[in-house]
């Protein structure tokens, strides 16, 4: 591409602008720099003199920009390729944290939803990145043909805006679109979690899948999410004297290494000890015909909440907190990184503590 310094006459001065020609397609840059078309004395000349050394100082600024491929010309090959295809590809990266996974799954799908001819990355712009907050605010439903709630726009929008950030680094695009347009604010979520009283009516009750239930009841006790009861190993669960049971081990959603206690009771559940290379609760699965399943056994249970299996761990950490933990150390034992994400559990203690205030009422 060449960038050529051109004059034009503007009412009595000469404007000084930037003319770029590539590949059959020109666009103009003004300057906003003047000459005085009729400069006579040393000073005026001296001016003009200056303002064409300036202008031609800013030619060759924007013509080694070019160069570095970072003034918003790129190989259009690029430009040309399917942005859909791009954001399945980043999506499939993701296969191995189900959770994460499933979120850009279902933004991929809203995204095709949204745009059902495909588009190009050439057409992806702040217009375009708009109008996808306002399909997903207004338009886009769910299986159940219900509005999407709050954290679903916040989350579905982030991970578009992660796609676009990934391609800039990529260098497929020179900026981010999303960039400038306002985010969902994230909506406050709901916790579900089973009372002490709630947690013991559904160990007494049956549930058709006896490994789910011991998984179910282990992971209230300790806290452990889902994927990481799945994965864990009979090497990870060890014993000393000074802390008595414990697991050792790595969170698959947070990549953090971890030593937490367990209770003796929470390690009776784990029945007796296998190979260290064999999972725990081997043959374990998570599927909807499972979560099916365990709204059953909660419902033989006398439990009429929406109960999954990662209420396990909201479970277990109100639990904590009711019976005196301090928040730090609930924190830690959740294996939070940021205190802030445990205090959404103190909140729900504070909100039952002001309902059993409300429950005693006198004629008065």
């Amino acid at each position: 591409m060449k960038v050529t310094l051109r004059k034009r006459n503007q009412g009595g001065k000469t404007s000084l602008y930037l003319d770029y020609y590539h590949k059959g397609k020109r666009k103009t840059e003004y300057l906003k720099l003047y000459l005085d078309p009729n400069a006579k004395t040393k000073d005026e000349k001296e001016v003009n003199k200056k303002t064409l050394q300036l202008a031609e100082t800013i030619r060759a600024q924007r013509q080694i920009e070019i160069q570095n491929g970072v003034y918003g010309f790129r190989d259009n090959e690029k430009l040309k390729a399917s942005f859909t295809n791009y954001v399945q590809l980043l999506t499939d990266k993701r296969k191995d944290s189900s959770g994460n996974y499933g979120n850009w799954d279902s933004m991929l799908k809203h995204l095709q939803s949204y745009i059902p001819m495909d588009i190009t990355f050439a057409e992806v712009d702040r217009k375009f990145v708009q109008g996808f907050k306002e399909y997903l605010d207004k338009d886009a439903k769910t299986k159940s043909n219900q509005n999407l709630s709050q954290n679903s726009k916040y989350s579905y929008f982030n991970k578009l805006r992660a796609a676009l950030k990934q391609a800039v680094k990529d260098g497929i695009i020179p900026t981010n679109p999303s960039e400038g347009v306002e985010a969902f604010k994230q909506g406050e979520p709901q916790r579900e979690f089973l009372t002490l009283e709630e947690l013991q009516a559904a160990v007494q009750s049956e549930c058709e899948i006896p490994l789910m239930k011991t998984a179910f009841i282990f992971s209230c006790l300790t806290g452990l999410r889902w994927s990481d009861v799945n994965k864990l190993l009979w090497s990870e669960v060890q014993h000393s004297n000074e802390m008595g049971y414990y697991i050792r081990f790595r969170q698959k959603k947070t990549k953090g290494a971890e030593t937490l206690p367990i209770s003796e009771q929470a390690f009776g559940l784990l029945g007796v000890r296998q190979d260290k290379d064999e999972r725990v609760f081997k043959g374990l699965r998570y599927s909807a015909w499972h979560n099916l399943k365990l709204q059953q056994w909660m419902m033989r249970a006398g439990i009429s909440k929406t109960i999954t299996f990662h209420c396990a761990r909201h479970t277990y950490a109100t639990l904590q907190l009711s019976a005196g933990t301090d928040i730090y150390t609930v924190s830690k034992l959740l294996g939070h990184r940021e205190l802030k994400t445990t205090q959404i559990y103190a909140k729900v203690i504070d909100q039952q503590k002001k309902e059993a205030a409300n429950r005693i009422k006198l004629d008065l």
